[in-house]
């Protein structure tokens, strides 16, 4: 039975620390002078208000979440995060319109990347930083920043944690999941801080260097620029950016035991970071050749070109150092495949994952020498974990819905009059949390302004499945969710 209750008092707790990153961007345009202040103080206001309210509606509540109501409550704050964090563009005027509006501010908390906004580069100081924190703040999910900071707001944190975690296995590395989550952060805030001195020896003024940065760790993508990274037109820049996403797109558990207990081995014989390394150096050393001998690039270009889009797209960041909309049409296919693979489990990258991808290809070798002995056990292990008969199970269907929901939406925008490779590539962005598309009505260093409202609040709903790994969202649709 739902707990209506503490489900509002959830809310409230979290809509109050929206507030407070509401007035953290007011302080970013309060010392630029600009006129984004007032937005924010009354996007601060209204958020405090629908705070203070809902803390009152569930003032009497516990702090013990079923399962069902942490599926219901992670749901719902993306939702309502995404629904107050549209406000400063809505008061503001710099995107009036409701929809896009919305759509913007889904794409950064899930880090999608994908952008209405034609021109960036006129926005003002406090709004910009608003999209990159917005990045930032979705980059590991919004409840699990909370669990790391003020663990007692979420109660029953565990299952919150399996709700809105990404990848088929979760691992925690202390007991206490607040303790994992803190040690998770400090690894993000360190590259993030890395990422950001980086940019800044090398000729990034502060405030692009600060946004630049969350947005990379997060493999976000938004920019401050309209040519993303290209703007510098610095290749070490771009070395270090690819540097940086791909880095984010592991595992940051293996991440931080490698900092921290300096388990190098663990990184590099883990099979799933492997896989994904293999691919990275498989794609782009086939793009980089394409280049080279189709578009005429010379090695370095052709190599950083290459290597730059594959882990952008791999990491689903969807920042560019060139427009792949020119490149040879087979390169599309390429990177369309980066977009549905996506990087590692528990990491800031969107995609199918490549531990879900390494599975089915052991799924499918299990399966050809299990035709050859029948009678055989085979068991399957994966990164130290072993694979039950009930994960792959669960790997299939997540692969089925997949799918399924890809055919749907792709033929929904098709019918709709949208370009056939437009369509298909949306989808795969949307539902991958990629942001860039492959085409030439939406290309990959286009806006998305030119979709019909419809359309984008399919977007909006396919990039908040993408986040949540799709069965978290649609479990509440089905009839055994609300029942006793």
């Amino acid at each position: 039975m739902l707990n209506p209750k503490l489900i509002y008092k959830v809310l409230g707790s979290l809509l109050g620390l929206e507030a407070i990153f509401m007035t953290l961007c007011l302080i970013i345009s309060v010392s630029y002078g600009e006129d984004d202040s007032l937005a924010f103080v009354i996007s601060v206001l209204i958020t405090l208000i629908a705070s203070v309210t809902c803390r009152y509606v569930g003032r009497d509540a516990g702090n013990n979440l079923s399962r069902r109501d942490a599926f219901l409550v992670v749901t719902l704050v993306w939702c309502v995060f995404s629904l107050f964090g549209s406000l400063p563009y809505i008061i503001g005027g710099y995107i009036p319109n409701f929809t896009n509006a919305y759509f913007e501010t889904i794409s950064g908390f899930t880090t999608t990347g994908a952008t209405i906004l034609d021109d960036v580069e006129h926005l003002p100081h406090g709004i910009l930083f608003w999209r990159s924190f917005t990045q930032w703040i979705g980059g590991l999910g919004i409840v699990f920043f909370t669990i790391a900071i003020l663990p007692s707001l979420v109660g029953g944190s565990m299952k919150v944690f399996a709700a809105e975690a990404t990848g088929p296995i979760k691992t925690k590395l202390h007991p206490r999941l607040s303790t994992s989550a803190q040690s998770i952060w400090i690894v993000f805030l360190l590259l993030t801080v890395l990422c950001q001195m980086s940019f800044k020896l090398l000729g990034m003024g502060w405030f692009d260097s600060v946004n630049y940065a969350m947005t990379t760790i997060a493999t976000g993508g938004f920019a401050t620029h309209n040519d993303s990274i290209e703007f510098f037109n610095s290749p070490t820049m771009e070395y270090v950016s690819t540097f940086f996403c791909f880095i984010s797109g592991i595992n940051f558990i293996l991440l931080y035991r490698f900092a921290i207990n300096r388990e190098f081995k663990s990184l590099v014989n883990n099979s799933e970071v492997k896989f994904y390394v293999g691919v990275i150096a498989i794609f782009t050393t086939f793009i980089m050749f394409l280049l080279i001998h189709t578009n005429g690039y010379d090695t370095e270009r052709a190599f950083r070109s290459a290597i730059y889009q594959v882990v952008s797209f791999i990491t689903t960041t969807g920042l560019f150092n060139d427009d792949a909309a020119r490149w040879p049409h087979v390169t599309w296919v390429v990177l369309a495949v980066c977009m549905f693979m996506g990087g590692c489990a528990g990491s800031t990258s969107g995609g199918f994952k490549s531990i879900r991808c390494l599975m089915l290809l052991k799924v499918a070798s299990n399966e050809f020498k299990q035709m050859l002995h029948p009678k055989a056990v085979l068991p399957m292990k994966i990164a130290d974990a072993n694979i039950t008969m009930q994960r792959r199970v669960t790997l299939l269907a997540f692969l089925t819905v997949y799918c399924l929901l890809f055919l749907f939406c792709a033929f929904t925008m098709t019918a709709a009059g949208i370009d056939n490779t437009n369509a298909i590539t949306i989808t795969m962005s949307t539902l991958g949390n990629v942001g860039p598309t492959l085409g030439t009505e939406i290309g990959p260093t286009m806006s998305w302004n030119e979709l019909p409202d419809f359309a984008k609040w399919i977007c909006s709903v396919l990039m908040l499945m993408g986040r949540l790994e799709i069965l978290s969202v649609l479990v509440i649709f089905t009839p055994q969710f609300w029942k006793e």
